[in-house]
């Protein structure tokens, strides 16, 4: 049996966001500085510069993490590799050299509490469920999963993605009925989330951060012919078409 106190009973920490087995925290003051640093510690805060943190309650369900994001874990925690098998150990290091990811991302077992690493990034925690059972990512993102969800490498659906698109020949996707936790540049206020119903989004640039599996993706030219494209300035755009949602980050 174990107690944590100071922790999201503090008065300097507020719950963002509450879903499946996570938890995400907010500091929202930065009390550990000195005087050296204090004058840039409260421009921060007065930014929205601050640091969170992703709490997993294990009794809820096991979590997958990315490498190296454990900060520390009370009570019956457990760390395996999540390798069921050397045909489960290749495809898994194919899928991290292709999508950018760690080839091994732990997988953790039990009741306790583990609780990963702070940053600075805003989190955002997405449930499968209001993505049609499955989301692709853009690189980056993946922060930690409940260990349910099915890890797939997604290809483009031509070669011109890749070669055109500036977002590679793969991209990680899950699938199934749970819960994942994102790393995001952007806070979740400013994303725009755009829901197409057979119909088509064009992006001028690497702003998607997340798409419904169910949505093709293709790169294409602005205009109907290479002078057309060429004349509005545009070139090609990354193009989704079918069901399904997209968020877009409104910079770089």
């Amino acid at each position: 049996m174990y107690q944590i106190k100071n922790f999201t009973d503090n008065d300097d920490i507020r719950i963002l966001d509450q879903k499946g087995a996570f938890t995400a925290v907010e500091y929202l003051r930065d009390l550990s500085v000195s005087p050296q640093n204090a004058q840039n510690a409260w421009f921060c805060n007065e930014m929205n510069v601050r640091k969170r943190q992703v709490i997993c309650d294990l009794s809820k369900s096991h979590v997958t993490v990315q490498a190296g994001a454990m900060q520390w874990m009370a009570g019956n925690v457990n760390a395996t590799t999540g390798v069921k098998g050397v045909g489960d150990l290749i495809g898994k290091a194919v899928r991290g050299k292709v999508t950018g990811e760690s080839a091994i991302k732990p997988e953790y077992t039990g009741d306790g509490t583990l609780v990963l690493e702070p940053t600075y990034k805003y989190i955002l925690l997405e449930d499968l469920s209001e993505w049609g059972g499955s989301i692709v990512l853009d690189d980056g993102l993946f922060l930690a999963c409940e260990s349910g969800l099915k890890h797939k490498a997604v290809m483009r659906s031509n070669l011109s993605s890749a070669v055109a698109g500036g977002e590679g020949l793969f991209n990680l996707g899950l699938s199934g009925q749970g819960v994942v936790c994102l790393e995001s540049n952007c806070p979740r206020e400013e994303l725009i989330e755009i829901t197409l119903n057979k119909d088509v989004l064009k992006v001028d640039g690497n702003f998607a951060i997340a798409w419904s599996a169910s949505l093709e993706f293709t790169v294409e030219r602005s205009g109907k012919t290479l002078i057309g494209s060429a004349a509005s300035g545009e070139g090609l755009v990354n193009v989704y078409r079918g069901t399904g949602k997209v968020l877009l980050a409104p910079v770089l």
